[in-house]
């Protein structure tokens, strides 16, 4: 990373921009992939014969996925550079955001893919995973390529490098973290790069990054110790692939487009097989279709080349519409809750039981321990008027000889959500003060925030429940003894016992979609209109995730200094993904990015491990009260299915021309493409969204009928396959043929004819299985949103 070509420019006007040219880039060049041309260059590969005399500064060159480069210039400047006839696009930069012990076991990989594919011991080995993220911990064990006795394969593929620092010194890479680069230039010319937080190196300094990347690909085996707790040992999903990372994003400000186009551009020339996306933009892209923007087109090209590009669907569900993911070559990943739970409790003297969370062990099971509230053990000194004295933030306001022995009473308030207070402060003040453990009570001001499990270093419990809590805090007042003059507390009579939160619980229903888990439909435009595309593509495993932590990391104060944390979001799905699909890549290595897509999508499941329909929750608040059957906008084709994935059967494939096609055929979007692939659609046979062969069908407006075809490929043996459907409601559905034979390599079309059978714009869905006497098994989600007789 550097900031080339550039000249001072402190006009405070300036602002990033990302100058695409017309030229076609490498990645194009006579057809082929992963080429590049000795003889790619243009004339205006430097601003300076543009903008001669004038102050501005170069960030980057793009030349592999894209042709062009970032700029720091003023409106007029830009302007100046759009008018050249050499350019093609000019766009501002703008922001974007961040969006295992267990999951390994819950996705059957160690009695169903590993021993397939020859056991952990060479799950995903040789493939490379790219992650656009924050950095990595290189000192981590869940990256070092000597844990195990097999030495790591040098990938020869691979040309990346290791950026050399002060904070990544030589050394820091090895067979399994095989590169390492960071981009920063766009943040450090808006003046908002702080070094001494966010690491000038491939460092990570968040915590984020390493957390994916060792979900995807990180180690086997690795001991997961928390706060002096065991729990477990970690793995990634393709634990023998190796990884590069490629820094893009930062803790004090998330990160830009510029330094993300970058980020890509740079994993594709390097020849990555998978690209790991745990980001999504800070706001809809304008124009004509959101999939018209910078990082969408790079990963366009990407995916041109071979590469399978796996994004976070976002974490601003349960809405419609909500997804921040929204190109068809981009494989989408919404969030599932696994099965495993850490629940805590706590008993009272009046033998009431009230839930909770917190890794934490419990009090002496024979013992019930007295219970005191923080704002009833003030010292002397401390004034009435200090209404954060509750939230057990400082040792020295309280009474030692109060507290000592007893269970402390804190208040979660809002200054706990917005970082203010710490639960790791309060329990310093318990241990500082002797306390036997906490009890955190949610403050009522606190509505509907969910809670990940906290590791305690003693007994202690949160509870999350505003009404729980008024029931806890009445017990404790009402055993309360006071002076009848004086109101002074006399007697502390509520006793309580903390049963722990150690131990996990695999009883519970799952999967289920979690309420922050981004839905579709896909938005094609700012204006909301609905794309014939279907998003997310599936959901995995991204709540109350265990996985690898940097130990610089401070993304999460509670797991500071920590090894490992535990994290949700639809960021910890993606790279459940980016590592499965590693394995699919090491078994098929000539299988299409599309294909492998349609692999992980035609094997979901639709059902949860008790049998039922996988449930979607509805709401912020009280999530697991507003619980209802999942949806193909809430879970896409379903929940990931690793071993199914594996023995596919049937693909759905497409290639890059599709894509074109369908690009083309938006309307007004010719000199759009023309400006992001320096190819004209020209006399380009156009489709449109519903055609393209996707492993779904989603139809935003069905006008009386329509006919749709998909086209199966074989990758296994000869079969026979019998053809069932259930239709969308308000819609009569048939497939033809409705039973065929295959040999390996066929093709064969299915013709699905669509006909509204009322005028209804809510959206129904249905479903295709195509039932192999080999036992594959392939389903094609069906959505319809407006039926118009």
């Amino acid at each position: 990373m550097g900031l080339t070509c550039c000249q001072d420019n402190g006009n405070a006007d300036s602002d990033v921009y990302i100058v695409t040219l017309k030229q076609a880039p490498s990645v194009h060049y006579n057809g082929e992939l992963r080429v590049k041309s000795k003889n790619h260059f243009t004339g205006l590969d430097k601003p300076r014969t543009v903008l001669t005399g004038e102050k501005y500064m170069k960030l980057y060159s793009y030349n592999y996925l894209i042709n062009g480069f970032a700029v720091l210039v003023t409106p007029q400047q830009a302007e100046k550079l759009s008018r050249r006839r050499e350019v093609a696009n000019v766009v501002k930069d703008f922001a974007v955001r961040i969006a295992t012990t267990h999951t390994p076991q819950f996705l059957g990989l160690p009695q169903g893919a590993w021993p397939r594919e020859g056991g952990y011991e060479s799950a995903g080995e040789g493939i490379v995973i790219g992650f656009i993220d924050t950095g990595i911990d290189p000192t981590h064990p869940s990256f070092s390529d000597g844990v195990h006795k097999n030495p790591y394969p040098v990938p020869n593929h691979f040309t990346g490098i290791c950026e050399v620092t002060k904070d990544f010194p030589s050394g820091s890479c090895n067979r399994k973290l095989i590169g390492a680069r960071h981009f920063a230039a766009s943040a450090i010319t808006r003046g908002i790069f702080n070094a001494t937080q966010d690491y000038a190196s491939p460092f990570d300094g968040d915590g984020h990054g390493t957390h994916t990347a060792s979900t995807a690909a990180g180690n086997h085996g690795i001991p997961v110790v928390v706060a002096g707790h065991h729990f477990g040992e970690a793995s990634g999903m393709a634990p023998r692939s190796h990884i590069a990372v490629y820094k893009a994003i930062y803790k004090s400000f998330g990160g830009f487009a510029a330094d993300v186009v970058a980020a890509i551009d740079q994993a594709a020339q390097d020849r990555v097989d998978i690209i790991s996306l745990s980001i999504t933009p800070n706001r809809r892209p304008p124009g004509i279709a959101t999939f018209f923007n910078p990082i969408d087109m790079a990963l366009l090209s990407a995916v041109k080349s071979g590469i399978f590009v796996v994004q976070a669907a976002g974490n601003t569900g349960p809405s419609p519409k909500s997804v921040s993911s929204f190109s068809p070559w981009i494989f989408t990943v919404g969030a599932a809750a696994h099965d495993r739970v850490y629940t805590n409790s706590i008993l009272l003297g009046n033998n009431i039981m009230i839930q909770g969370v917190g890794l934490a062990r419990g009090t002496h099971r024979d013992s019930m321990y007295t219970l005191v509230s923080a704002v009833d053990a003030l010292n002397d000194t401390v004034g009435v008027k200090d209404v954060n004295a509750g939230e057990c933030q400082d040792s020295s306001s309280l009474s030692k000889d109060i507290v000592k022995g007893k269970l402390l009473i804190c208040s979660y308030s809002i200054r706990f959500v917005l970082g203010m207070s710490t639960i790791k402060q309060a329990l310093q003040t318990a241990k500082n003060l002797s306390a036997a453990g906490v009890v955190f009570y949610m403050d009522p001001f606190v509505l509907g925030f969910q809670l990940n499990p906290v590791p305690m270093g003693c007994p202690g419990i949160i509870i999350p429940s505003p009404d729980d809590s008024k029931i806890f805090m009445h017990y404790y007042n009402s055993s309360l003894g006071r002076d009848g003059p004086t109101k002074k507390i006399v007697k502390f009579g509520g006793v309580a016992r903390i049963l722990g939160g150690l131990k996990a619980n695999y009883s519970h229903s799952a999967p289920k979609i979690m309420y922050y888990s981004a839905r579709g439909p896909d938005p094609e435009d700012s204006f909301l209109h609905d794309a014939d595309i279907l998003k997310p593509n599936l959901v995995a495993p991204g709540n109350f995730i265990w996985a690898a932590w940097s130990s610089r990391g401070t993304d999460s104060v509670e797991f500071l200094g920590e090894d490992f944390a535990m994290m949700s979001g639809t960021s910890m799905a993606a790279p459940h993904v980016a590592g499965l699909a590693a394995l699919i890549k090491k078994k098929f290595p000539t299988l299409s990015p599309f294909a492998i897509g349609s692999a992980l999508s035609t094997t979901a499941s639709l059902h949860d491990k008790n049998g039922g329909p996988i449930m979607a929750q509805r709401a912020y608040a009280n999530p697991d009260l507003t619980l209802s059957p999942a949806t193909p906008f809430d879970m896409g084709s379903g929940f990931v299915n690793a071993t199914a994935a594996l023995n596919p059967g049937l693909v759905l494939d497409s290639s890059y021309d599709d894509y074109m096609s369908f690009l083309c055929g938006i309307n007004g979007s010719s000199p759009i493409v023309l400006n992001y692939t320096s190819q004209s659609c020209g006399t380009t046979i156009t489709t449109n969204a519903i055609d393209l062969n996707l492993p779904s069908i989603t139809i935003s407006q069905l006008n009386q009928s329509r006919l749709v075809q998909r086209t199966v490929t074989n990758i296994a043996d000869n079969e026979t396959y019998i053809v069932g459907w259930t239709a969308p409601y308000g819609v009569s559905l048939k497939v033809k043929p409705t039973h065929f034979s295959i040999a390996n390599g066929e093709k064969k079309v299915l013709k699905v004819f669509f006909s509204a059978t009322m005028n209804n714009y809510t959206t129904s869905y249905g479903r295709i299985g195509l039932l192999g006497n080999k036992g594959h098994n392939v389903n094609i989600p069906l959505s319809v949103i407006a039926k118009i007789l």
